[in-house]
Parts: structure tokens; C-alpha cells; sequence
């Protein structure tokens, strides 16, 4: 049986709430940590798994969304005993309103943007070509509610005041489904997170941090339990976090 098992896959917020109310968690299995994670790190977290039900026993059930989908659905009660976020707000507000276990707050991955296109000519192995960039499709995640989707926001500002760059932006409620749009040729490109670049089909630029803020993404603990602390425990482990430089990240 898989250590990891999928309970919400969804790209926007009505669909995230749909299934968690098709699919309520019974807290049946004592032995499962529920972690809801930020969609650019599902990936990475489905490696881990395995890793962590080889070490510890305990298996993941992992339900996939925007990190600010998650935020407001713990802020309403979603039973989750883990929230990995794609930023360091959200967790630190949870713990300011008393709805974490105290001291569980921790940086367990530095995020990095990529600019993906699949044409040569929106982005070489250099710098894009900006131009034939301008007023083409670009993918980005909502600003408001994904930390991957903020970051492209700030480096399309950077680059409106150096480049005169101006794109026709196509919204995606996760980092997810802007991997989507540009895999299906619904945007002509996309910022994605680099953890996703390896299955990406045609040219990636890595954007430089200094085009915007760092993307510090923050783990915390929900409920105080044995498997939600072994969790905790396993991804500050050496191992852990051997899988999680190797998708790309930084880490502390």
C-alpha cells in the first residue's frame, strides 16, 4: 500500500471546498499525518513519503492547494495536523491567532522562479527576448492567494521599468495550473516554481532573486500529535532535505 495518499487535487478555491466536503477526512487511521501542501512542493512531498513511513510507520495523506486556499480553509476549521506553506505570512498568522503548536514554526524550503515558455523565441537559454515576449499569453498565479504567483508579480514589475515588458497575464489559482496552461498551450508562457522545471517541455530562464522578494516557505504544525511531530522531526532530517535540494530548492 502507498505511503502517500491524495485526498484533494485542485486548482480552484470552490473545487479545494468541494472536495474536502465530498471527501471528509474520518481521522480514522492514527498511523496518518494529514498535511495540507502548497502545489509547487506536492511533487517534492511525494518523494518524501515513502522516506517518512520507511522511518517513522506513519503514511501521508496529502491534500494539494494554494497556499492561501489552505489558510483560509484551517481559518474555518479543515482538519490538517501539518500546513506546508509556499510562504512564511500565512503560518506566522496562524500562529498569532493561537491555531498552531507553539515553536513549530520553521523554514523548511527556499522557493526559486522560473520563466517557461515553449518557444525559443519567448525564451532562449539567455535572457528572454523580451519583446517578443510583450503582449503575448504569461501564466502567473494569483498574486493573492500563491507566494509563487506574488513573486511573478513583482518581476513582471521589475521588468515593466527595465523592459518596458508588458505581457497578457493569465491567471492560475496555483503554481500548479500555471505549469497547466503552458503545457496545453493555453498561455504562450509561464512563471513556474524550478522544482517543476524538470518536466518541462522547452526553454526555462531562472529569474534572478533580486527581481523579487525571496520565496521563504514555511512549515508548521496544526495539532499536537505523535506523527504530526514526527513529521516535523523528518523534514529536518538530512535526508529530507537531500530530496528536497535535489527538486530544486534551497534549504535553511
Amino acid at each position: 500500500m502507498s505511503s502517500v495518499r491524495y485526498l484533494v487535487v485542485a486548482a480552484g478555491a470552490a473545487l479545494v471546498v468541494l472536495s474536502v466536503l465530498l471527501f471528509p477526512f474520518s481521522g480514522e487511521n492514527d498511523r496518518e499525518v494529514r498535511v495540507a501542501v502548497a502545489s509547487n512542493f506536492a511533487g517534492t512531498l511525494e518523494e518524501l513519503g515513502p522516506l517518512f513511513t520507511e522511518k517513522t510507520g506513519y503514511t501521508v495523506a496529502i491534500s494539494v492547494g494554494s497556499t492561501g486556499q489552505f489558510y483560509s480553509l484551517i481559518r474555518h476549521g479543515r482538519p490538517f495536523d501539518v500546513f506546508l506553506a509556499a510562504d512564511a505570512l500565512r503560518p506566522k498568522a496562524l500562529e498569532e491567532m493561537s491555531m498552531t503548536v507553539p515553536g513549530t514554526r520553521q523554514t523548511y524550503a527556499i522557493g526559486k522562479l522560473v520563466l517557461w515558455s515553449r518557444s525559443v523565441e519567448l525564451a532562449d537559454s539567455g535572457e528572454p527576448d523580451w519583446q517578443a515576449l510583450a503582449g503575448t499569453r504569461v501564466a502567473v498565479a494569483n498574486p493573492k492567494t500563491a507566494p509563487y504567483g506574488k513573486a511573478a508579480e513583482q518581476t513582471l514589475q521589475s521588468l515593466v521599468i527595465a523592459k518596458q515588458f508588458v505581457p497578457q497575464l493569465v491567471i492560475g489559482q496555483s503554481i500548479g495550473q500555471v505549469f497547466q496552461f503552458v503545457a496545453t498551450g493555453n498561455a504562450d508562457g509561464g512563471f513556474i516554481a524550478a522544482s517543476q522545471s524538470q518536466n518541462a517541455d522547452g526553454p526555462l530562464w531562472a529569474v534572478p532573486a533580486a527581481l523579487h522578494e525571496p520565496i521563504i516557505q514555511q512549515m508548521v504544525l496544526l495539532t499536537d500529535t505523535p506523527e504530526g511531530h514526527a513529521f516535523i522531526e523528518f523534514m529536518n532530517s538530512d535526508a529530507a532535505r537531500a530530496v528536497i535540494t535535489a527538486n530544486g530548492y534551497d534549504t535553511p
